[in-house]
């Protein structure tokens, strides 16, 4: 079993406590976003989980936690962008987070921290040469401290249209994501990281980027050090390459306030799940209620065990 934490929501910096509550007790609970009063319990051994996949725009709160984590394999999605607070409204200056990137870095291995710079989105102030010149200042002071970066372009979701409007956005042409991919691409090469897109149906290949697995089950192969029998992650889009993970996280819970966030579609209830979040609670936002129904997952290692050759 792979647990992401999560595509939701930033737990490690807003919900470490309450994520190391979750690893000490041996499970979580996680309300169903389609069913509200169904709850499943989801066990976290270690030996069931295969690997904890961290998404985060500043782990810093987790730093000095990590030993809690010794048992679990993990790795970081780590968003670091160019953009001001205009855009991502509530994030420390990225001075900060691009040391927190390296310390994070220097504890786990360049390897366990994924750069994403992700989403590339257009308007008056953030041009293609806006992106360019800023990806490149990032790429030469994370040189060293990773060994991959995944970008993609911003998606135009329904809900958060209003955003985008009061903000400028415009739709990018695949001329200008060709020229973009380019450059990025020679920008990666240079500092030595690999360089693939997020759910991304362009083809890039042209300039040597992949199509990202950000559940990685390459990775974890790797890090885990067995091979595991896993399946495409079947309710993501088509372009996502990502394979089967249970998610932890809730909607509408992510303190950041990132205008291009499909997570967040309501200011207010982010606010008040916010007011509800007990580190204590299984559930990451609020309590189990008399009208829930809790049911355990079953759940199992995906690892395939090597045959003994002398039996």
């Amino acid at each position: 079993m792979i647990i992401s934490a999560s595509r939701r929501t930033d737990i490690p910096a807003f919900y470490s406590e309450w994520m190391l509550n979750r690893i000490k007790e041996g499970y979580v609970y996680v309300r169903n976003p389609m069913n509200i009063y169904q709850i499943s319990k989801v066990n976290l051994d270690p030996d069931i989980v295969d690997c904890i996949v961290f998404w985060s725009k500043n782990p810093e709160p987790m730093l000095e936690k990590l030993q809690f984590l010794n048992e679990y394999i993990y790795y970081f999605q780590f968003t670091l962008n160019s953009y001001d607070d205009d855009i991502e409204k509530k994030l420390p200056p990225k001075k900060n987070i691009i040391e927190t990137f390296k310390k994070l870095s220097d504890k786990i291995g360049p390897q366990k921290v994924i750069w994403r710079y992700d989403p590339v989105l257009f308007n008056m102030r953030y041009t293609i040469e806006y992106h360019i010149e800023k990806f490149d200042v990032i790429a030469k002071q994370l040189k060293g401290y990773t060994e991959k970066v995944t970008f993609s372009f911003i998606d135009f979701y329904k809900k958060i249209t209003e955003n985008i409007k009061s903000n400028g956005i415009i739709g990018i042409t695949s001329e200008e994501k060709n020229t973009l991919a380019k450059s990025f691409s020679k920008i990666a090469i240079e500092n030595n990281f690999l360089i693939d897109t997020c759910a991304e149906d362009i083809d890039l290949s042209r300039y040597n980027i992949k199509h990202a697995r950000c559940i990685d089950d390459k990775l974890i192969v790797k890090l885990i050090g067995s091979n595991l029998s896993v399946e495409k992650d079947k309710s993501q889009r088509l372009e996502c390459g990502c394979v089967g993970c249970i998610d932890i996280g809730v909607y509408n819970s992510c303190p950041n306030g990132c205008v291009y966030c499909y997570a967040n579609y309501s200011h207010n209830t982010v606010i008040n799940n916010c007011k509800k979040h007990n580190p204590l609670s299984p559930l990451l936002i609020g309590e189990k209620n008399d009208s829930d129904v809790v049911n355990e997952r079953k759940v199992s290692s995906n690892k395939i065990m090597q045959k003994d050759l002398f039996l």
